[in-house]
């Protein structure tokens, strides 16, 4: 069986890229695929639901095709250590964007060589991309920061949180009533009481209620 495994890093992420490149390649090459895999979560390991129940159905002699060597994984290590598991279970394997790393109709010293030598050299360039686009998304942020431009992650709003601070700290509700009332979890609404009372001046000794 041909397999064609898809994968984007998060759910708001379109697969249409990768699926578009894996049909015209398997038109050009009149191969049939029988399955596609679509996975929408991060590469950072393997440790990845819809790639792991894939690699249950794969058998000796199966071909599995990927657009780019990083939608199997991000990770150096990782990477080659799962190549290797995917040799070793008699799959075969196209990497689109890369062809000197397709095992297909590879003797067993060529696909040594590939798994030694270009492999390795692949998969550091790999790694040294996402470092460096991690690289510069933090300095980035930094110069954002600098420049009072950065937000960071959007403020949960309680129009209606004095007010129902004040009911919470008279008594008149309790801190579960008040959270339910803000639609705020726990540590975020204790936080924000502490933000509240410290922009406001007031201290522990303010504190008439502390009914949970």
């Amino acid at each position: 069986m041909t397999f064609a495994y898809i994968r984007v890093s998060s759910k708001q992420q379109s697969t249409d890229r990768q699926l578009d490149a894996i049909n015209e390649y398997a038109t050009s090459k009149g191969l049939t695929i029988n399955r596609v895999i679509e996975e929408k979560q991060s590469g950072k390991n393997f440790d990845r639901e819809v790639y792991q129940a894939m690699k249950i159905t794969l058998r000796s002699g199966d071909l599995l095709i990927i657009k780019e060597l990083d939608r199997l994984g991000r990770n150096m290590r990782q990477i080659k250590e799962e190549w290797q598991s995917l040799e070793e279970l008699g799959v075969d394997i196209i990497i689109i964007d890369t062809p000197i790393l397709n095992t297909v109709d590879k003797s067993d010293l060529e696909r040594t060589l590939i798994s030694n030598i270009v492999f390795e050299l692949l998969s550091y360039m790999a790694e040294k991309e996402r470092i460096r686009l991690m690289t510069r998304q933090a300095e980035g942020i930094a110069i954002a920061k600098l420049k009072g431009k950065y937000a960071g992650r959007k403020r949960i709003q309680c129009p209606n949180f004095e007010s129902v601070y004040k009911d919470w700290k008279t008594g008149e509700i309790t801190a579960t009533k008040a959270m339910e009332q803000l639609n705020l979890k726990r540590d975020t609404f204790y936080r924000r009481v502490r933000e509240f009372e410290f922009s406001n001046n007031l201290t522990a000794t303010n504190k008439t209620n502390v009914t949970v």
